[in-house]
Formats: structure tokens, sequence, C-alpha cells
């Protein structure tokens, strides 16, 4: 494949009834990068997957993966894909290791070597009966199956579920691992904290439309910050109250603490008209902070 984008989608619309889950989704990933895609339960997330892997049909609008179209050349597209559902359901009486050979044989095999060093590294054990394991541990096969065959596009709705920390941080370095050999990861979920760490560009999904498009880096630098401000005097913090982005305001002589959301040049430029600055420190917000700005319902009056 020489496609450059690894998914596309062109206006991609899926409606149930009244219920739009998806409205006009324009969305492109690129080759050799882990995007993340955020939304809460019923924001269209799953949806989303569950279209351009021709599991059900959009209202309009069309899809690819690695330039192929994802209704009429759905079943090539499986040769270029892992993937991982949101409901892993597994056959309980297989072993983890039979679930593999299964899902080897129609792929016409997987280097086995590669399947031990996954198992390994996720700390997998494939001698058991998946309806034997816990949720966490029937994951790992999931997982397992999903990379097995190095796929150029991995495509995980919520893969961290049930997994401890310590496989977590596995899981995330072979993510890097991957994208770094060109594969594309397209990761939904709603563990924020993963998401920060790992993905290259984020999209959030709300009620069916995609409201926010761009890198981790600018996201974060959006978002809420918390602002520590030292001055040569006393300050008044009725001062800072009106300025725009500004919220949370505390006065403790000299001091001044406050939440910003907006560019720090045009707070330090209001800032230091009226007060001498000796000091300033910033905390960036983390992703969850920027994720729940985002779902604010606009229309919802915030508490005084």
């Amino acid at each position: 494949m020489t496609d450059q984008v690894a998914i596309r989608t062109e206006e991609l619309t899926k409606h149930y009834g009244d219920v739009k889950a998806l409205v006009d989704l324009d969305l492109s990933v690129e080759r050799g990068e882990i995007f993340g895609f955020l939304g809460p339960n019923g924001s269209g997330k799953t949806t989303m997957i569950r279209t351009i892997l021709d599991e059900i049909r959009p209202t309009s609008g069309k899809a690819s993966i690695v330039g192929l179209d994802s209704h009429s050349d759905s079943v090539e597209i499986r040769n270029y894909i892992g993937y991982v559902p949101g409901d892993l359901a597994l056959y309980p009486n297989l072993t983890g290791r039979d679930t593999i050979t299964y899902f080897s044989n129609l792929r016409g095999g997987v280097d086995w070597s590669y399947v031990d060093d996954l198992a390994d590294r996720l700390d997998a054990d494939l001698s058991k009966k998946v309806g034997d394991l816990s949720s966490g541990n029937r994951q790992k096969v999931g997982l397992i199956q999903a990379f097995m065959n190095k796929p150029e596009v991995l495509i995980m709705d919520e893969p961290s579920s049930g997994l401890d920390p310590l496989v977590q941080r596995e899981f995330q370095a072979l993510m890097r691992e991957v994208t770094a050999n060109g594969s594309t990861v397209f990761l939904s979920s709603h563990t924020l904290s993963e998401v920060q760490r790992v993905a290259d560009r984020v999209g959030i999904i709300r009620h069916g439309k995609l409201i926010a498009l761009e890198a981790v880096a600018s996201l974060r630098s959006k978002g809420l910050r918390k602002v520590d401000l030292i001055f040569d005097g006393p300050v008044d913090g009725t001062a800072f109250e009106p300025l725009p982005g500004v919220r949370d305001v505390a006065v403790q002589n000299h001091h001044v603490t406050l939440s910003f959301t907006g560019q720090m040049e045009t707070l330090l430029k209001v800032v230091s008209e009226q007060y001498t600055l000796l000091d300033i420190s910033t905390q960036e917000a983390d992703l969850e902070e920027i994720f729940l700005t985002y779902y604010h319902d606009e229309d919802e009056e915030v508490p005084a």
C-alpha cells in the first residue's frame, strides 16, 4: 500500500432512527502515528470503529483503511489490520494458545516466536482456558491476537481494560515500537492518562461530532493551567477576575494563584501593566482536565 493516510473518513454519518450517532465525520489518521480517539460512552467512538470496519453500514459518507474502501474492500482490509473490540468475546473452552492458533490459521499463520515474546511481555498465561481467566488476562489474549501478525494498522477500542499498571506500561511500549516501524495505532480510550503518554494526536468526539483534532502538545497548551504569581507588594484579587480565561483566583498578600485558559502572553501583558511581577510558575493541566473542559455543556450554567 502506498497511501500515506492509514484511516480516512469523509462525511461519515450514522443514524439510528432519530439518534445521530455520527455526524459528518471527516478524519485522516496518518501512517506511523498513534492517534487517540476520546469521548464518553454514547459519543460515537465505537460506532465509528464498527462503521469503518464494515460491521455496520453508514447512513451516508464513506471510509477507507490503507487506501481501501471500507465496504467494497472489507475482506482485503483484514489482511492489513489488527483489531481489539471494546466488547471482546472469546471462546471460553479454548485455552489462550488454542485461541491464538485459531486466529493464526485464519490469517495463514504467524511467527510463533513473536507470539511467545508478546505473551512474555504482557505476562499472559496461554495454557489456561479463556473462561477461567480474569477479564484483564482475557484482554491480554485479545491484544496478542491483534499484534501477532504485525499489522499495518491497529484499531483498538478500550484496549487497556482490566490491565494492571505494569502491563499497561508494556502495552504502551509495544504501541511505540510498532509505530516506530511504520505501523499506525488508532486508540479509542477512556484512559486519558494513557492517551496523554503515547498519542501523537487526539480527536475528541461529542454527540457524534468531532469537536477537536490536534496534537497532544497543542491541546494541552490550550487547556487549564494552574498559575502562581508573586509580586513585590500586596495585590487586589478582583483585578484578575475580569480577565478572559481567568478563574478560581486566590490572593494571599503578595501571592496570587489562579486557573487560566488561554495564551500566557496575554495574561502576563495585563499583569505586568498593573503590578511588578517577581516570579511566576505554571503547571500544565493534564488531558483529563482539558477533556472535561471540552465536555462541559455550553448550555449549563457554571455555579457561582
